[in-house]
């Protein structure tokens, strides 16, 4: 595994260990919907699995061709995205203990619609090495993030209720970093 890109200590911890599945060389890109929400819930046949109050719903999708340290690059960005309002009512604030992030895997997110009307999906990953990359994700955020964290079902059908707050919704994506 190359040199940790984080000063973070929990970051570093990480990247010192052999926590993470193997990855490929040639490993898969990362993109991000990133909503900020006052609430969300997700159910799989109709169970509640995970909820958050105040917080950032984040649907993750891994495409084909990137490099090794888009999961860390990907985190920091979550976890410091200075979306939430300070006191002068400017988005200065990043996400507390108190708040929450709901993560849920969504490979449609690397639909392309070049031909045609239906959405072709061949860029998206396949399953198993989408989820082996959306768990070790998962793991990065537990380490660094205290707050409440909720999980969607990989690779299963679900319902997700949300109320946007603002709305504020960002693309964060780990092969076009300007995106």
């Amino acid at each position: 595994m190359p040199a940790c890109p984080s000063k973070l200590p929990s970051f570093s911890l990480l990247c010192s260990t052999a926590s993470l599945h193997r990855i490929p060389d040639k490993i898969h890109a990362l993109r991000c919907l990133v909503r900020r929400v006052s609430r969300a819930s997700v159910r799989v046949d109709q169970k509640v699995i995970g909820k958050i109050a105040n917080g950032l719903l984040v649907y993750l999708g891994v495409e084909t061709g990137d490099k090794e340290d888009d999961l860390i690059w990907l985190l920091k960005k979550l976890v410091g995205m200075r979306v939430f309002e300070d006191s002068q009512g400017k988005m200065n604030e990043t996400l507390g203990s108190g708040d929450g992030i709901m993560l849920i895997s969504q490979f449609t997110l690397f639909g392309n619609m070049k031909k045609g009307s239906r959405p072709s999906f061949n860029r998206a990953a396949e399953p198993v090495v989408a989820r082996k990359l959306f768990e070790d994700f998962l793991r990065l955020v537990r380490l660094e993030f205290k707050g409440t964290l909720a999980v969607g079902a990989f690779g299963e059908h679900m319902d997700i209720e949300a109320v946007d707050d603002g709305p504020v919704s960002i693309w964060i994506d780990s092969r076009l970093k300007s995106y």
